[in-house]
C-alpha cells in the first residue's frame, strides 16, 4: 500500500509518490483527506505535498475540492519507451482493425503479473469494457492477458497461477485449468474469454513478436458474442498483429 512507501523513508520524493500511490483505478478522484489517509501522511503533511505536487502539474484541483492526477504526469508518460515505441509502431494497425470491425480494440503488454493496457479504441457496440489506457487487470480474465500469461517466463506463470482471483462467476479460478487453456493458446496462436472479466464481453487476442520471435504484446477485440465472427475476428488480430511486428524497429 502507498503509506508503507511513506513509512519505508520520510522524504520528500517517498511522500510524493505515496500520495501517486493513493490513485488506482477505483480512487481516481480523492479528497486531501482521502489523500492523506490513503498515502498514511498527516493531514499537514498531504496538504503541503499536495500543494506544491499541484502548482507543478502534476495533480489538478477540481471545483469540489478534490484532486485527480495532473496532465503533466500523462505528458511524462508518454515519454516512456514502452509508449513512444509500440504504441505509435501500432496505432494505424488498430485503426484499421477498428475500422474493419467497429469492436473495441486493445494494445497490452505484461507488467510482472497484471496486463497493462497501452492503448484501446472504444467499439460502437454496446459491451462492458473495463479496461482503460494506462490501466491493469488479471491476466488470467483477459483475452490479452491470457496470451502474455501464455507467453510469460515459467516464474511469472507460476506466481499467476497462485492467485486466481474471481472477478465473475465465469472466471477461470482453477489452475489445472486455466494451465489446459493456456497450452491451446500456444497451440493455437490465439486466447479468447467469455465474460470472464465481466458480464456481456467476450474477447479475443492474439500476440505480437518482435524482430527475434519474441512476445512483447497482445492485441485483443472485446464483443458481445464470440460464436458467430470468432474465425473472422482473429484473422483480423493476425493480420494487424503481423503488421505491427513487421514495423518494430
Amino acid at each position: 500500500m502507498a503509506g508503507n512507501t511513506a513509512r519505508a523513508g520520510a522524504t520528500v520524493t517517498s511522500r510524493a509518490l505515496a500520495i501517486f500511490g493513493a490513485f488506482d483505478p477505483a480512487h481516481r478522484r480523492l479528497s486531501l483527506s482521502e489523500l492523506a489517509r490513503r498515502a498514511d501522511l498527516s493531514l499537514t503533511t498531504a496538504h503541503r505535498v499536495v500543494a506544491e505536487l499541484a502548482a507543478w502539474g502534476a495533480l489538478d484541483r477540481l471545483d469540489d475540492g478534490d484532486y485527480v492526477v495532473g496532465r503533466r504526469i500523462w505528458d511524462l508518460g508518454l515519454l516512456a519507451p514502452v509508449e513512444t515505441g509500440l504504441r505509435e509502431t501500432a496505432s494505424p494497425f488498430l485503426h484499421d482493425l477498428y475500422a474493419a470491425t467497429l469492436a473495441t480494440v486493445h494494445l497490452a503488454v505484461r507488467d510482472g503479473t497484471e496486463v497493462l493496457y497501452l492503448d484501446r479504441l472504444a467499439g460502437h457496440a454496446s459491451v462492458p469494457v473495463v479496461s482503460q489506457i494506462g490501466s491493469r487487470l488479471p491476466m488470467h480474465a483477459t483475452g490479452v492477458g491470457k496470451v502474455l500469461l501464455a507467453h510469460a517466463p515459467a516464474p511469472v506463470r507460476a506466481a499467476a497461477l497462485a492467485r486466481l482471483t474471481r472477478v465473475t462467476a465465469h472466471t477461470i479460478t482453477q489452475p489445472g485449468l486455466l494451465n489446459r487453456q493456456l497450452a491451446r493458446v500456444l497451440r493455437d496462436g490465439f486466447a479468447q474469454t467469455s465474460e470472464e472479466m465481466s458480464l456481456g464481453a467476450c474477447s479475443v487476442a492474439v500476440p505480437i513478436d518482435n524482430r527475434e520471435g519474441r512476445v512483447v504484446a497482445a492485441l485483443g477485440i472485446v464483443v458481445p458474442d464470440l460464436r458467430r465472427d470468432r474465425p473472422r475476428l482473429v484473422s483480423a488480430l493476425q493480420v494487424a498483429a503481423q503488421g505491427v511486428s513487421r514495423s518494430l524497429p
